[in-house]
C-alpha cells in the first residue's frame, strides 16, 4: 500500500493549469468586483476545482494535492509578475526624471 498517491506532472500541469488558474481568476475579480485580500482564496480554490474535478478526478489526494499546486503557482506567478512590472514601471520613471531638462 502506497502511503502518497502517484502524481506524474505533464504538460497540462506544468504548462497550462496555472495560468488558467491565473486568467479565471483575474476574470472573477473583474467581473465580480471582490475586495483583493479575497484572491488568493478564489485562486487556490479554482485550482482545487481544476484539479479534482478536471486534472485529477480518479485520485482524490492527487487532486488535492495538486489543486493546492495550481492555486498557490498562479499566487506567487501573478505576484512575481506585479512586482516585476511595478518596478519596471518605477525605474522608467526615476531615469525619465532624470534624464528630463
Amino acid at each position: 500500500m502506497e502511503h502518497f498517491p502517484l502524481i506524474h506532472t505533464n504538460f497540462w500541469d506544468a504548462v497550462v493549469a496555472v495560468p488558467v488558474v491565473m486568467m479565471i481568476t483575474q476574470i472573477i475579480k473583474k467581473m465580480c468586483h471582490i475586495k483583493p485580500f479575497w484572491v488568493p482564496t478564489i485562486a487556490l480554490v479554482v485550482g482545487l476545482f481544476i484539479s479534482i474535478f478536471i486534472s485529477h478526478r480518479h485520485n482524490l489526494l492527487a487532486g488535492l494535492f495538486m489543486g493546492w499546486f495550481y492555486g498557490y503557482a498562479a499566487i506567487g506567478s501573478y505576484a512575481s509578475l506585479k512586482t516585476s512590472y511595478l518596478t519596471y514601471k518605477q525605474k522608467k520613471r526615476r531615469k525619465q526624471k532624470y534624464t528630463a531638462p
